[in-house]
């Protein structure tokens, strides 16, 4: 795990000590809100329907212990002891006071933390893989490239006020967990023919009021010319990005006004005036970063653990969260675990102050320390010893934290909505809620297999409804809120944007309308068929067709 050297200590500290100073003269009316607004915007802070909202890097997901306990105790004593996880890998707090916010960054910074970036039109948190550095499948640690481009964008000058907010993520495996393709820039680790390993650069991706799929401009792109080639792409985005249109100034709608194809010579062009530069990454840098991500001394274990098969034959309840939550390892005889933050009738995403804290405790006694945070609103313990799995799994479950349902349809996204955010049109955490009470049977989740519903309480998509197996958008009807439908969205390496399958229905309707095309998928679905592949080999009609005749 990456530690900060003396830069990144003076750094952080001073801006503390700048936000500190400039928190003063808002509170003290020398600074108006508009004022002050850019000033709290690059330090994460917003300010949201009933208060100000501190978002907090979580840089490529990767958290120790330490800081994890810090987290919690932010949220016990600056916040309503909790904290909400998000897409981004990132944690938001949403009732912090303004005069505590400067101690909030000093306390952050105490464990080499801050909210720097989270926020405004500048390079956004780089987020990777949730299981980069353990997954069995990937080629290489896609964290230690995501630490680099973390760094290099750190208060970069030329593109700390872009035309909008530009987000960056790295997988390592073909099996993307990142979500690259609906990135500004998505990153992929390759191996060539000849066994180089370099990078598949893909740019334009997004979802928001106009969702598009990244288009790849370069299969291969050497390890070595990373900085240069971004550096490239985001000079061009910088010069011709809209500026004077709010909903046109994404990089996704530049790339789709001059065509991949035009836009990919005007970054080889650019490119090749920067190759072989000073941009480019320093001589022994990447071995420098490289060292903070060398694996732990992992113990000499089994491939299998004769313990786990018999403890989930003698435990249904114990099989199912091994079957749902837990992923192959690259280290014999450990296992990669998901912490399901979707218990039933929770606000997806939440974990209380003494969840926080039980986490911390048991990735130090489990985990080596360490903990993730996915895209997908839940939380990894990334090395957990095979024989130590129904041990953990019964420490979880007190705690609310054993949800067998990763992948299922009770595995919820859902954005804060209209309970918290000024820019929603509707609320979304309660339908989420209703829809994992609904769904409250083991046996039924297990049975509809892997099923991703995703909300999101306006066209900002913040809950990521575009890609959804099954997608729920909030939208406004005359001062009603009604919930639009979009089936078939897809965010793996298969993406794929979801389609809108007919009128939007009421908040007491959608529910049971998610319920219907659940019901449908069952009717109709192949043996072995996923939801999605039922989706892609039928279409939108056999749920269009009962949607609309049950409501």
């Amino acid at each position: 795990m990456y530690r900060y050297d003396e830069f990144d200590h003076a750094f952080v500290a001073q801006r503390v000590e700048q936000f500190r100073e400039q928190a003063a003269r808002r509170l003290a009316g020398t600074l108006s809100e508009d004022e002050f607004k850019p000033h709290r915007l690059m330090n994460g802070l917003y300010l949201q329907l009933h208060a100000y909202m501190l978002r907090v890097a979580i840089p490529y997901g990767t958290l120790s212990s330490r800081q994890m306990r810090k987290l919690a105790h932010i949220a016990r004593a600056y916040d309503r002891g909790y904290g909400h996880f998000t897409t981004r890998q990132n944690i938001q707090y949403n009732w912090p006071a303004l005069k505590d916010v400067p101690d909030i960054l000093a306390e952050l910074a105490a464990v080499e933390m801050h909210a720097i970036q989270t926020s405004g039109n500048c390079i956004r948190n780089i987020t990777a893989d949730p299981f980069a550095g353990v997954a069995a499948d990937e080629i290489e640690d896609p964290r230690i490239y995501a630490e680099i481009i973390r760094q290099w964008s750190s208060l970069h000058p030329e593109f700390s006020f872009l035309p909008r907010k530009f987000k960056i993520a790295v997988t390592g495996a073909a099996e993307d967990r990142a979500a690259i393709a609906f990135h500004d820039i998505g990153l992929q680790l390759v191996r060539a023919e000849d066994g180089e390993v370099g990078f598949a650069v893909l740019v334009g991706g997004g979802q928001g009021r106009t969702p598009m799929i990244a288009k790849t401009i370069r299969p291969f792109l050497p390890k070595a010319h990373l900085l240069s080639y971004l550096e490239a792409i985001l000079r061009v985005y910088n010069l011709l990005g809209r500026r004077d249109n709010l909903f046109k100034a994404r990089i996704k709608i530049l790339v789709h006004e001059v065509g991949t194809e035009a836009f990919t010579d005007m970054v080889e062009e650019e490119w090749a005036q920067l190759k072989g530069g000073p941009v480019e990454l320093p001589d022994g840098e990447l071995e420098r970063i490289l060292a903070y991500f060398r694996p732990p001394a992992y113990e000499r274990l089994e491939a299998v653990t004769p313990a786990v098969d018999v403890q989930a034959r003698a435990d249904p309840a114990f099989a199912a969260w091994v079957r749902a939550n837990l992923v192959a390892h690259k280290q014999p005889g450990y296992a990669i675990v998901n912490l399901s933050l979707k218990a039933e009738g929770e606000p997806p995403g939440d974990a209380t102050d003494a969840q926080m804290d039980a986490i911390a405790d048991l990735a130090d006694r489990y985990s080596l320390g360490e903990i993730r945070v996915t895209h997908e609103q839940n939380l990894v313990l990334p090395n957990v010893k095979a024989g130590d799995l129904y041990e953990l799994w019964q420490a979880l479950r007190p705690l609310g934290l054993a949800t067998a349902n990763i992948g299922h349809v009770t595995d919820i996204i859902a954005c804060p909505g209209l309970d918290y955010c000024s820019l929603a049109n509707a609320r979304s955490i309660p339908i989420a809620q209703a829809i994992t009470r609904r769904f409250n049977d083991l046996a039924r989740i297990h049975d509809l297999a892997e099923l991703k519903i995703k909300i999101s309480g306006c066209i900002n998509a913040c809950g990521h409804h575009h890609v959804g197996h099954i997608g729920i958008l909030g939208v406004d009807k005359k001062g009603e809120e009604f919930y639009q439908i979009t089936l078939g969205g897809d965010a793996t390496r298969t993406a794929a944007i979801g389609s809108i399958v007919g009128p939007a229905f009421s908040s007491d309707q959608v529910v049971d309308a998610v319920e219907t095309v659940v019901n449908t998928y069952v009717d109709v679905r192949a043996p072995g068929e996923r939801f999605l592949d039922t989706y892609r080999r039928l279409g939108p009609a056999p749920f269009k067709e009962s949607l609309y005749a049950a409501h």
